[in-house]
């Protein structure tokens, strides 16, 4: 049975929240680092709200915590390296969408490979 996505929201609000506390950060000043409004980090925190792959990005970055943990808790990314890796490329701003595409078959061709 899959996970309860209403769960990982959940989690990720409290992780969120718990890693703002140990940067001893305020709602206020965490949410200007990572770009987002004051009221839409608290509906985060608070499991209200699922923010996309982008604002993860920039809250990650705020919290100096990889985006993949936080890509993890929110569902985005599933803990296997295959899935992460190729998550991870699809989570690129900086590429085009068919470099994406290319990559990935690139990828899935090694994998391939060393199944023979």
């Amino acid at each position: 049975m899959p996970p309860d996505p209403r769960h990982a929201v959940a989690d990720l609000g409290e992780y969120i929240r718990e890693q703002r506390r140990l940067a001893e950060l305020s709602v206020r000043k965490l949410a200007d680092l990572a770009g987002v409004s004051n009221p839409y980090l608290s509906q985060i925190e608070r499991g209200l709200k699922r923010p996309s792959a982008e604002i993860l990005q920039q809250i990650a970055r705020a919290l100096e915590v990889s985006a993949e943990s936080l890509y993890v808790r929110a569902g985005i990314l599933d803990e296997e390296p295959e899935a992460d890796l190729i998550a991870a490329i699809r989570a690129q701003d900086d590429l085009t969408h068919d470099q994406k595409q290319v990559l990935i078959q690139v990828y899935e061709s090694f994998l391939a490979q060393n199944e023979m």
